[in-house]
């Protein structure tokens, strides 16, 4: 049993809106035990920054987690070596090259051709008609799975994430991630041979000329999916409710006084797509007058870091002009989200200015509340909106 402080919170409260506690622990507690979790959280920005890096401590290697059981050993549960090799062997798909080459153009097109449906409708919840559909369409090109629907990409995506973080152990919650792995795997052995026919720039072509194995091939793609799904979806669709909620600052960005990437920076510092990573302990450990026993789980919590006071003044507001320097949205240590450079493209040069410029009068539809929840990861659950159809 962990010797940290114990922190009690209630779940649900904690999953509509974790910054309350998460405030309290950064003062009273920054690295505490929270029972309802079954870990050992880290709340404050420098320590999670330092402690990260320390793989020799804090392992990604977690042979019993609920990522490797349900999806299989990915990179992101290795560390040293063995991740370097495998990161190594994806680089060529979601480089900055590739994003710039082929990427970005691609994300475009499939942006324009939702906004030629989407604009003389007048309202929408841009969750499902925009945000969803652009983050799937542009995730089926990067993984090479073009045979899936965008309908699938999505639902899957979310299973698996739904799986992963499945800590109070719900049967229905782990069947339906088992479907989702099912239904990739198999999407995965139609495009082999189109691929191996036609290599590409796709996370598929490029892991198979690689030589990796086949398994690997799976659990790596099944990454991409449960992490390049919801990110880009829930930074796209919660970018554009931050800037309609603040239109002093829309005004900015429209009138050119600010950058498209400055926007996707500090949304994804004030709410993190991805709010926490786990690590298990791998070596007896001490930091911050917490004990640390092999077998321990830990929790990083990147959603707390980036409303850290000591490094961000006033964090708990949206600032597209503050500095996101110190920001961990995308990790800090050798698992530095791997598609950052893609999902900085998707929202930051082809979501946010192509809806801005193309609906015009955007605006969100006071009948309907937009919602918002998740810890683990978090995002909007609805975005309705009106603007001036033509």
């Amino acid at each position: 049993m962990s010797n940290a402080p114990r922190f009690d919170i209630d779940v649900p409260a904690f999953w509509a809106d974790p910054y309350p506690d998460l405030a309290r622990m950064r003062k009273e507690a920054p690295i505490a035990f929270v029972p309802q979790l079954g870990s050992t959280v880290f709340t404050r920005r420098d320590d999670i920054f330092t402690q990260e890096k320390r793989i020799d401590v804090f392992s990604s290697h977690q042979p019993a987690g609920l990522m490797n059981t349900l999806m299989g050993h990915n990179m992101m549960r290795k560390d040293g070596e063995a991740h370097m090799s495998e990161r190594s062997a994806m680089f060529p798909a979601v480089s900055p090259r590739t994003v710039r080459d082929t990427w970005r153009r691609q994300f475009q097109a499939h942006a324009d051709r939702i906004l030629d449906e989407l604009a003389p409708a007048g309202r929408a919840d841009l969750c499902k008609a925009f945000a969803l559909p652009l983050s799937a369409e542009c995730l089926k090109d990067i993984t090479g799975l073009t045979n899936m629907r965008f309908q699938d990409m999505d639902a899957w995506s979310q299973a698996m994430i739904d799986g992963i973080a499945n800590y109070t152990g719900n049967k229905e919650i782990e069947a339906r991630c088992h479907a989702a792995t099912a239904g990739i795997d198999a999407a995965i052995d139609d495009m082999i041979p189109v691929v191996t026919k036609h290599p590409n720039t796709s996370i598929l072509s490029v892991l198979l000329a690689a030589g990796m194995p086949i398994d690997s091939v799976r659990a790596n793609i099944k990454l991409a999916i449960s992490g390049g799904q919801n990110e880009p979806r829930d930074a796209i669709a919660g970018t554009i409710w931050a800037l309609l909620t603040h239109p002093e600052q829309l005004a900015w960005v429209t009138g050119e006084r600010a950058k498209w990437i400055d926007v996707f920076e500090e949304y994804a510092r004030w709410i993190a797509p991805i709010g926490m990573s786990p690590r298990r302990v791998a070596k007896p450990w001490s930091y911050g007058g917490v004990d640390f026993e092999p077998e321990d789980r830990v929790f990083f919590m990147f959603g707390s870091a980036n409303r850290d006071e000591a490094c961000f003044s006033e964090p708990d507001r949206f600032d597209i002009t503050r500095d996101t320097a110190k920001s961990i949205a995308f990790g800090a240590g050798p698992h530095y989200c791997a598609g950052a450079f893609a999902s900085r493209a998707m929202v930051a040069d082809v979501a946010l200015p192509s809806i801005f410029a193309r609906l015009k009068g955007l605006r969100l539809d006071q009948s309907a509340p937009v919602r918002i929840g998740g810890w683990a990861f978090r995002g909007l659950l609805n975005l309705p909106v009106l603007w001036d159809a033509i």
